[in-house]
């Protein structure tokens, strides 16, 4: 999300020749965080019940009527990727176009159900609060959307976008921008810093507000790719969703990484094997999916490094909520649910992981500034009155 207040004109000075308006803000939403829409005209389809051609694009997600008995293997079908071994790149099924909405627009991210539902809100509140403090949706407080089944070595045209959206807001304000991100739009925000000059950081970007972020990836993402996880949603079967889960990308860009996690912690632990952050490969080969192994070779160097942002911080993360970090399975591996071991997070992210923005301390001249958030869940942390406070003093800050 991006942030950057105006009435068209360049801010005027104050008498501290500092800005009296706050800087406009952009929001990054974090995996499964905004809509993606579908057109179809499929050869095939796996069930009669399903639709082969539409007229006209319709909500993929989130829409939870696809998500019931016998309707999730048509979304399944539609919303799954296909792996390239040759290029290394993912596409949609055949006759499956699907686009993201609203790029520059706040709705597709603050409501994940067109219909408002509230099992959907993800960034209304704190879109809603900057209206309230006097910003305008789609102009100085705007949606950067984008498809987050993929890394960001697949979305090039979608930073080109985010470039020139930022580049305008910040010109049509008169200031630069703040950008806020959440989960996995974090990396795609660190990503994107790293590839700017720092000229242009200097000029367009005012400060990063980072919350729940998983710098260091997270263990959940095993979960997700050994047996499938139904995020606590009972009508869905974990074994079932787990092969458009695998099919996303991103979700092996996120696993743990070895420059955080110990080398020796059990992972995934079986009967026969122990796994660590240093058995990926022989992992994705057990569980009979070689193509994340691919996947995870792809774009692991992507922010590997964690080269600092170059641009003021401030890191919001959740702890306090168990959290998983390690799972345990039967010989019935990897098609049955594990036990879990949790440990100390968000409830998403380890806490391990989201405090990784200490590394910038002192490695680049702008601020880096850690704030924990006792008892804040991964998303519920965005309708968080300390959050929204904090989110505010950034904004209003000289």
């Amino acid at each position: 999300m991006l942030s950057a207040r105006s009435d068209g004109r360049p801010m005027e000075k104050c008498t501290d020749d500092k800005s009296c308006q706050p800087p406009k803000p952009p929001v990054y939403p974090g995996d499964l965080g905004n809509q993606l829409e579908a057109k179809l005209d499929k050869p095939s389809v796996v069930h009669y019940i399903c639709y082969k051609k539409t007229e006209s694009f319709f909500t993929l997600w989130l829409n939870l009527e696809q998500l019931v008995p016998v309707a999730i293997d048509c979304w399944i079908d539609n919303i799954r990727l296909i792996y390239n071994r040759t290029t290394h790149t993912t596409s949609s099924p055949p006759g499956v176009d699907i686009r993201v909405p609203g790029f520059g627009d706040t709705y597709s991210l603050e409501f994940l159900d067109p219909s408002k539902r509230s099992v959907g809100m993800y960034f209304f509140t704190i879109v809603q609060q900057l209206v309230e403090w006097g910003y305008t949706r789609g102009d100085d407080v705007r949606g950067a959307p984008y498809d987050w089944r993929k890394a960001p070595n697949e979305n090039k045209e979608y930073f080109l976008a985010l470039q020139h959206m930022i580049e305008e807001m910040a010109e049509k304000a008169g200031g630069p921008v703040v950008l806020i991100a959440h989960s996995m739009g974090n990396m795609y925000t660190l990503y994107f810093l790293n590839q700017q000059p720092q000229a242009w950081k200097d000029k367009y970007v005012k400060a990063f507000i980072s919350l729940g972020p998983p710098w260091a990836g997270v263990a959940k993402t095993l979960r997700v790719v050994t047996s499938g996880d139904n995020n606590r949603i009972p009508v869905i079967s974990p074994l079932k969703i787990r092969s458009q889960q695998r099919s996303a990308v991103s979700t092996s860009w996120l696993l743990p990484y070895v420059h955080t996690w110990p080398k020796d912690k059990v992972l995934v632990q079986t009967p026969n094997f122990n796994y660590t952050v240093l058995d990926y490969k022989r992992f994705y080969s057990d569980i009979g999916f070689e193509d994340g192994w691919l996947m995870r070779q792809d774009t692991e160097s992507l922010v590997f490094d964690l080269t600092p942002p170059g641009v003021t911080v401030h890191c919001l993360y959740g702890t306090g909520v168990p959290t998983s970090e390690a799972f345990q399975y039967s010989n019935k591996f990897p098609d049955v649910e594990p036990t879990v071991v949790l440990g100390d997070g968000d409830g998403t992210v380890n806490l391990l992981s989201a405090v990784q923005c200490k590394r910038w301390a002192g490695k680049q001249k702008q601020p880096v500034t850690l704030t924990e958030l006792p008892g804040n869940e991964h998303v519920a942390m965005l309708a968080n009155f300390t959050t929204v406070a904090y989110i505010k003093s950034v904004l209003f800050s000289p």
